[in-house]
């Protein structure tokens, strides 16, 4: 039922989130009253639903989620402040990136993705480096299935992927080139937990035809050995 609610649908009426749950309207109305009293989800005077603060309590609970973002924030600001551009903070969940932070920089070029919200590991510049670093089951996973397009220059063959995958890992950092939308472009780099796993990406999102990725790519890289050491200072 809560996984009805996306991004473009944050409110829903009783009938769609039964139809979209594929569960009896009865057994919806009393779920979603229990959920309601609980605060997992919340009705408003128009009589929609929408997710509860509830939720986002316990979600800032996640380890993974917060520790990681806590220790990563003062240098994705940093990151911020020096380039004025898009800037954010990614990890792998199965075959998908999740968010954990984002930081739009003044004038910088507007992005699809959302803190919570989930991407294509094929895609994106941090989706590249977690898929780049991640088992090889995985990545036999994700390039055996469904691949997603999104503008016209999104790579969806297997092999071209492979590739770019292994100059991921020779480079130390990926570049995603108007992959996602026509006017922007990412570079990422991973961050590891000192033991030579990959646990995360930071990127910068740029206006495509600006700086060239060469060109950030170090300002990117410095942030992620920051943040990694952040994660496991020397003892």
């Amino acid at each position: 039922m809560l996984d009805a609610f996306s991004a473009g649908r944050p409110t829903l009426s009783l009938s769609e989130i039964a139809r979209r749950a594929e569960l009896p309207l009865s057994t919806v109305h009393r779920l979603l009253t229990e959920l309601n009293a609980w605060g997992a989800v919340e009705r408003g005077e128009d009589g929609l639903f929408r997710i509860g603060l509830r939720l986002w309590e316990f979600g800032s609970l996640a380890p993974r989620g917060q520790g990681l973002r806590e220790r990563a924030l003062p240098f994705l600001e940093d990151l911020s402040q020096i380039t004025k551009e898009n800037v954010q903070l990614a990890v792998r969940e199965g075959a998908e990136v999740v968010f954990i932070e984002r930081i739009a920089g003044s004038g910088a070029v507007p992005v699809l993705t959302r803190v919570g919200g989930r991407f294509a590991l094929t895609a994106t510049g941090v989706g590249l480096v977690l898929l780049a670093h991640a088992p090889a089951e995985v990545q036999d996973e994700v390039l055996g299935g469904p691949i997603e397009r999104y503008p016209r220059r999104t790579v969806t063959d297997p092999a071209d992927l492979r590739r770019m995958l292994a100059d991921v890992r020779a480079n130390g950092f990926a570049v995603s080139d108007r992959q996602v939308t026509m006017d922007a472009l990412s570079v990422a780099a991973p961050i590891d937990d000192g033991r030579g796993r990959v646990v995360a990406a930071v990127s910068l999102v740029v206006h495509h035809g600006g700086t060239q990725p060469h060109a950030l790519a170090p300002l990117v890289r410095t942030s992620a050995r920051a943040i990694s050491r952040a994660l496991h200072p020397p003892i």
